[in-house]
């Protein structure tokens, strides 16, 4: 059964008419197609039985129809009202249940869908979507392969440069630079290099402040090639670091590794959390752990499922995730130790390979 089937069966089982899926990732995932519409509009309508049809800006129509196909495409101009247009061209149809994606859908399209289809009814088709991208295939896992090979080479390229004589911005330059030039279209996120006690706040933003002597730096990072996102964090030192700072390292190594030996399917989400805490827990540093074991990957750099949020799940081959323990010390010390990894039959394999030990420079 193809995604479109899948969602065409959810629809009978739901007794809803039609979808109206915005989400640009969603969109390439189901199509083929990526554009950000930007403040236009631009949607996937599956039905029971009848063809799908893509929506977009009429400047988009033509790559549409060129990218995907099995999809009937029409589109709007800027002078048109969009949801006036999606009611004439589904006309035939008696839309009393639309599924949408509630996690990604905001109230002006809502209220849209609203003004097309009076007195409709909104179901929620996130976690079909959710389920539907959690399996990744062979095709996908080898495209995020590819992706943490790159985030190798970033690694490679901002240990080399960094320098008590560079910025963290400086840093952060030269690897998206490079990379450019490697082909990288764009990074994941945005690139986090913190040195000293500025990686004690774990979403940091980087700053035209030197990096330290003697202190541990930071590096957080990712790309997005062939449609699939890396994410890796590796934590160094520049120069020959205190005992306390490599004694924080090395615990965060231990959790970070301990939990990544844990996985397998079969075990839980929240088990391969509660692994990872335990080890900082019981080291004496478990309230500086201010966050999850880890989140899913794949077209997006954070998507389901969460390793230690309010969900758990059991863990299953193809599944993909983000293990990043972390201590943050306010003042003192921030030290993050991050793979993603996909699931085999027996064990995790890791997309990025670059070594975690307490590397100097």
């Amino acid at each position: 059964m193809n995604k479109i089937e899948k969602i065409s069966n959810f629809l009978v089982e739901n007794n809803a008419e039609m979808t109206f899926i915005t989400n640009p990732t969603t969109l390439n995932y189901l199509t083929g197609l990526l554009i950000d519409p930007h403040e236009r509009i631009a949607g996937l309508m599956v039905f029971k039985d009848k063809a799908p049809m893509l929506f977009t800006p009429a400047l988009e129509v033509e790559k549409a129809k060129k990218e995907t196909t099995g999809f009937d495409v029409f589109g709007y101009q800027d002078s048109e009202n969009p949801w006036q247009v999606i009611k004439a061209n589904v006309a035939d149809l008696t839309v009393n249940k639309l599924a949408v994606e509630f996690a990604d859908i905001p109230l002006s399209k809502t209220e849209g869908l609203k003004s097309a289809f009076t007195g409709v009814e909104f179901i929620n088709l996130t976690p079909l979507i959710e389920r539907m991208r959690l399996i990744k295939s062979d095709d996908e896992i080898q495209k995020m392969i590819i992706s943490g090979d790159y985030a190798d080479k970033a690694f490679e390229i901002g240990f080399q440069y960094a320098s008590t004589e560079k910025t963290e911005t400086d840093v952060v330059a030269k690897i998206e630079y490079e990379l450019k030039r490697m082909g990288v279209p764009q990074m994941s996120f945005d690139t986090i290099v913190l040195t000293g006690d500025r990686a004690s706040d774990p979403h940091g933003e980087p700053e035209e402040i030197n990096i330290q002597d003697k202190k541990l730096l930071l590096f957080d990072l990712g790309v997005m090639k062939n449609g699939y996102a890396s994410d890796a964090t590796r934590t160094i030192s520049i120069g020959q670091p205190s005992d306390f700072d490599a004694d924080i390292h090395k615990i965060v190594l231990e959790a970070q590794m301990t939990a990544q030996e844990f996985v397998k399917p079969g075990v839980t989400a929240n088990e391969i959390d509660k692994i990872a805490r335990d080890v900082i827990t019981k080291a004496g540093y478990g309230e500086y752990f201010v966050h999850r074991t880890g989140h899913g990957i794949g077209m997006d750099v954070h998507e389901f499922p969460s390793l230690g949020g309010s969900e758990d799940m059991t863990i299953e081959k193809g599944m993909c995730f983000s293990i990043e323990p972390g201590i943050y010390i306010p003042g003192k010390v921030g030290v993050r130790i991050e793979d993603c990894v996909y699931v085999t039959d027996t064990k995790a394999e890791s997309f990025t390979k670059t070594n975690k030990d307490l590397m100097i420079f």
